[in-house]
């Protein structure tokens, strides 16, 4: 009878993980990125004057730009900060340890992505409109 009780406990442990299984399988698929272009400025605790501008001009562009496009979710705009656990995970999957900018294409659940960082670096204090003006032509690009 103790054989027979602890095979039927087995049987259903086993059933209920297969069933958990699933289900995060569904819900992993229902999170599937939908195509859009994402924009990822990247900032940790201490913050430097470019990089405070990269995310300000950032903002800018996409809000004075494409603000239609943001309210339609084909543009999604996120500021991470990698010195969380949620923002480190983030980090980790783009390898970045700094302040990065990356613009993306998702496109059919697959990610193109661009790093826009050295260019951000390059441009945003000294010649902010350089740097929006390259923001703009780069989302306008992958919207495409």
């Amino acid at each position: 009878m103790k054989r027979t009780l602890f095979f039927l406990l087995a049987i259903l442990t086993l059933a209920a993980c297969g069933n958990n299984q699933n289900a995060n399988t569904q819900a992993a698929a229902q999170i599937e990125q939908e195509d859009a272009v994402e924009v990822l400025y990247f900032h940790g605790k201490q913050r430097c004057i470019t990089c405070n501008a990269i995310e300000r001009l950032t903002k800018e562009v996409i809000e004075q730009d494409f603000a239609q496009q943001l309210k339609d979710g084909k543009i999604i705009f996120k500021v991470i900060d990698i010195s969380t656990k949620e923002g480190e995970k983030i980090a980790n999957t783009y390898e970045v340890t700094w302040s990065s900018l990356y613009i993306n294409k998702w496109q059919n659940g697959k990610e193109s992505r661009n790093n826009m960082t050295d260019f951000g670096f390059s441009h945003a204090k000294g010649s902010p409109d350089v740097f929006k003006a390259g923001v703009k032509k780069k989302i306008e690009e992958l919207l495409k």
